[in-house]
């Protein structure tokens, strides 16, 4: 993967999308950097999850530029995802393959060799408490279980990078705890997080910075130390919804 000439591993610069005659984002600019865990919050709608495609190369930028370490998403070979670690919209599994299989799959897919994949499937079945499930199919999982196997298919192979939509939906507070102390170990460790949430006060808890998203704009920061953040988010949505035309 092509090395960024800072320690920025994920960038925008002024990107937009359309769909037809819809603006779905907007002169978005945005930077996450090294260690650090930046949270995307907004009301359902606001443009989070396209931001995200976006930057996993899944859509690409009518206007603007993306970079992920460096590099444009949209063009990335399949070995440069090695390092990137994500989780869009829905967990993705096969659902007549068990938990290990599918954790397996995800780290053959992230660039390990078989017996690394092996090995890391068991790990990560162990770090996010699936190892009782770990023959069951994909199927018979309960939501919350599937998002778990989700989530161990992003953090496989120890990415560099990560992009999490919404990744405590549908978990139990035993599983959110094992997010956040996995985005506070990844930090730790340099990675780079970008993280979307409707839940300020989670986000607040692991996030470095939070980031405003509303009708497709980015409109402002929050201090995660700061105290009222449900207020002041909406403060910010009513201000800009009043400015808009």
């Amino acid at each position: 993967m092509a090395v960024a000439d800072d320690d920025i591993l994920l960038r925008c610069a002024h990107a937009g999308k359309r769909y037809g005659t819809r603006r779905v984002l907007q002169d978005i600019t945005l930077e996450v950097r090294e260690g650090e865990v930046h949270a995307l919050v907004g009301l359902n709608g606001a443009g989070k999850t396209t931001l995200m495609r976006l930057l996993l190369g899944m859509v690409r930028a009518d206007t603007g530029a993306v970079r992920v370490a460096g590099c444009d998403p949209s063009v990335m070979e399949a070995r440069h995802w090695a390092g990137v670690g994500h989780l869009v919209e829905v967990p993705l599994a096969y659902p007549e393959l068990t938990v290990t299989q599918n954790l397996s799959i995800a780290g053959r897919l992230a660039g390990l060799s078989r017996p690394a994949a092996a090995r890391a499937a068991t790990r990560w079945a162990e770090e996010f408490a699936l190892t009782g499930w770990a023959r069951s199919r994909a199927r018979t999982l309960s939501l919350g279980n599937r998002q778990r196997v989700g989530l161990a298919a992003a953090w496989i192979a120890d990415p560099r990078i990560l992009i999490l939509d919404e990744p405590t939906n549908a978990l139990d507070p035993a599983g959110i705890m094992i997010v956040r102390t996995l985005l506070k170990r990844s930090r730790e460790t340099g990675a780079a997080a970008l993280v979307s949430s409707h839940h300020l006060d989670e986000v607040a808890r692991v996030a470095d910075r939070i980031t405003v998203m509303n009708g497709g704009r980015l409109i402002g920061m929050l201090d995660p130390t700061g105290i009222d953040l449900e207020r002041q988010f909406f403060d910010l949505i009513y201000a800009d919804s009043q400015a808009r035309p």
